[in-house]
């Protein structure tokens, strides 16, 4: 009958559970509640246990806010970003706070002098823009020349496989080569960039390409086309042969030729590509091709933020494979892309914000650059401020500290810091609603008589044909019994009370 029978001293010690006697699961809870108050001749005669549930999950959620003890946290390294991500169970903090060389919290402060307004895109006469053609694709024209973010590469080593910006146009370069058990073979060339989408359910993608044989009459293909990037990708395995002698794990052919990654449909249904292939299309001269009206408002969230990605993939090969040839073709130039654009299928009709601004406002890049005023006071000296005469009336106390600044996002979900925190350990203390997971939702027992005092209450004045004095008598025991858990949780203990008046110079006898 013993509630540790069938648990040994050995299992308790050695398991994951320590301290989990000081609490009652909720579903204990509910069977407690149904066994005690529910039955003929008891406080309620017939409940299904679904609404006892439901009135135990909303008790536990408001003993969570303001009774119960909060000790959720969570520690980061704070990134030069000075963004921290709100957890996925938060409901609101109850201390943030930066860690020094010694483990010890400091404070931090909330501020309520800037925060991260959505940023508006404008005309140049000050005009709110809704472009009917929002440009993505960064440096879609290869005028940059050279490789940097938002561009990255996937692609081979030279001296098989080169891509490069040249003459404003992404130039593929190819050879074929032997070995790893296959006669005649090449690599495929993969470029791409990240493009959130979180504001648009279809665009369109348009480009202009080359795709051209190589000097042995090969065959080139060009791919330029759209992905999910959270359940796809392009493969980082380049090698593209048909079959090898040496099937050894990692010596396989690459996905990348496969049209199949390119995962997004249009509205007829078609596959998130334009291709350009040197059977079929003109070699003589650039083609440009438009794909219209490509589904992208059922990809997946990102888990970290919400926001939503696709991949602009590109992908340039030869048909190396195409016959028995072991002719080795020096490196030469072949296929070329340029003027690649992703634009909205439909005209804008919500506000935008610049490309530059969308999670960062103006407002909040100024803050974030500049030393909070906070930190320039020269007469700070120990966590006190020793200012001369006089320099102390009409301080506010919220500025009078050094520790530094924060404010919540609560747009996307995110708290931003002052600039002296960057690289310090942060750590924020929260509140949930203990409803996240099965094992967090438990009682403590120095509250369990108020949860059933607060789900009795609860049911009565939702049903009909209870006299209401029966309702008033638990409401008035709910509020008695919620008073003694705060009371108990609070875990106020004699001598830690006289030891603080001591402190006061209190003379404390006992």
């Amino acid at each position: 009958m013993g509630l540790l029978d069938g648990i040994t001293q050995k299992d308790y010690y050695e398991g994951n559970n320590l301290g989990n006697y000081q609490f009652t699961s909720l579903d204990h809870i509910i069977a407690n509640f149904i066994v005690s108050n529910v039955g003929e001749d008891k406080l309620i005669s017939k409940i299904k246990r679904a609404d006892v549930a439901f009135h135990a999950m909303r008790a536990l959620q408001e003993f969570s806010f303001d009774t119960f003890k909060s000790v959720k946290s969570q520690q980061i390294d704070l990134p030069p970003s000075l963004t921290m991500q709100l957890p996925h169970d938060y409901v609101n903090y109850t201390k943030l706070s930066w860690v020094d060389g010694s483990g010890i919290k400091h404070p931090l402060y909330p501020t309520k002098d800037t925060n991260n307004p959505f940023h508006i895109l404008q005309e140049d006469t000050g005009e709110y823009a809704f472009p009917k053609e929002n440009e993505e694709v960064i440096d879609g024209d290869f005028e940059a020349g050279n490789f940097d973010a938002p561009w990255y590469k996937m692609s081979p080593n030279d001296p098989y496989s080169k891509a490069r910006m040249s003459g404003g146009k992404l130039q593929f370069s190819h050879r074929n080569r032997s070995g790893l058990g296959a006669s005649a073979w090449g690599y495929t060339n993969v470029i791409l960039q990240p493009l959130e989408v979180s504001d648009k359910e279809y665009v369109n993608l348009s480009a202009s390409g080359l795709a051209v044989d190589t000097a042995g009459g090969k065959t080139g293909i060009l791919r330029v086309g759209l992905m999910d990037s959270v359940n796809g990708g392009p493969d980082w395995n380049n090698k593209n042969f048909l079959t090898t002698t040496q099937n050894y794990p990692g010596n396989t052919r690459t996905g990348n030729w496969d049209p199949s990654i390119f995962t997004l449909t249009t509205t007829n249904g078609d596959p998130s590509y334009l291709e350009w292939n040197s059977t079929v299309d003109d070699v003589t001269a650039s083609t440009d091709k438009e794909l219209l009206g490509i589904n992208v408002s059922n990809v997946p969230p990102d888990p970290f933020d919400g926001s939503k990605w696709v991949l602009l993939v590109i992908v340039s090969f030869h048909e190396f494979y195409d016959g028995a040839s072991g002719t080795i073709e020096l490196l030469q130039d072949t296929n070329n892309v340029d003027n690649i654009s992703v634009t909205n299928y439909y005209d804008v009709t919500s506000l935008q914000s610049p490309s530059a601004n969308r999670n960062n406002s103006s407002t909040w890049n100024k803050y974030k650059s500049l030393t909070p005023l906070e930190n320039n006071n020269d007469d700070y000296r120990d966590d006190a401020y020793w200012p001369l005469n006089g320099e102390r009336y009409g301080l506010d106390p919220q500025h009078a500290q050094a520790n530094g600044s924060f404010f919540i996002d609560q747009r996307l979900g995110r708290i931003h810091f002052s600039s002296n925190i960057s690289g310090k350990a942060v750590i924020l203390d929260y509140i949930s609603d203990s409803l996240g997971t099965d094992g967090e939702m438990q009682v403590h027992k120095f509250a369990e008589e108020a949860i059933y005092k607060w789900m009795a209450y609860a049911i009565l004045s939702t049903r009909p044909n209870i006299p209401e004095y029966i309702v008033q008598r638990y409401k008035k025991e709910r509020f008695a019994e919620t008073r003694k858990a705060k009371l108990r949780l609070s875990n106020i203990k004699l001598e830690e009370i006289t030891q603080i008046f001591r402190g006061k110079s209190k003379q404390i006898k006992h």
